[in-house]
């Protein structure tokens, strides 16, 4: 293939472009809030102080639900040693308080209890963070109310733990990009990413609490 010199001139300036359009857009990544960056459809972002978030999610319809989430999804319990066959008794005998402690902007959740998992590399180990029973059905019942808002304006590209999507839909939409015509699928594993990542979420779910 020959290349002339005014399409190596050409390709230098797509390449300066393109480093000045990069250089801008991390820029606007950090001027934006964090809800805007993982969110692909911004127009429709929620007010939270006025959509009385906290009044759905101690609703108690919405405690039923995530407690009944929480006892089919059994698992073992946290640092307090409370069993899920152990959390309608409490529930019955504490929900009251609990609840008032949460919209006082005074309950504090428990620390999680470690868990180490081996991989499917030999000799290496996936940290877990197991929570308390009860602090599950609060951070479930905080689900049931956030994900329908956040769904709305998630890329339609995005597939990583979104309801009713997982790595078989990734792949079949890579199979569907190949037909159209895209040449490569790339696949990356970023190294103990989840013990490195500042934890948004964890700070919107505080912010929520509040």
């Amino acid at each position: 293939m020959n290349v002339t010199k005014d399409g190596i001139k050409d390709r230098q300036l797509h390449i300066e472009d393109y480093l000045q359009m990069v250089s801008a857009e991390q820029k606007e990544y950090a001027e934006v809030s964090a809800h805007q960056r993982i969110a692909e459809n911004n127009d429709i972002i929620t007010d939270f102080q006025t959509d009385r978030l906290m009044e759905k999610i101690l609703s108690n319809d919405n405690l039923n639900q995530a407690y009944k989430k929480v006892k089919s999804n059994k698992g073992a319990g946290g640092v307090d040693g409370m069993s899920v066959d152990e959390l309608l008794s409490f529930l019955r005998n504490n929900g009251v308080q609990l609840k008032q402690q949460l919209m006082d902007g005074k309950y504090k959740p428990n620390p999680v209890r470690r868990v180490e998992i081996p991989k499917e590399t030999k000799g290496e180990f996936r940290k877990l963070g197991v929570p308390t029973v009860v602090d599950r059905v609060f951070q479930q019942a905080i689900t049931q109310v956030l994900s329908p808002i956040y769904e709305e304006q998630f890329s339609e590209n995005s597939y990583g733990f979104r309801p009713g999507r997982g790595a078989h839909d990734a792949l079949k939409q890579c199979q569907t990009n190949v037909n159209d015509g895209y040449g490569y699928v790339v696949d990356m594993d970023l190294e103990k990413f989840f013990d490195t990542v500042c934890q948004v979420v964890s700070r919107m779910t505080e912010k929520v609490l509040q």
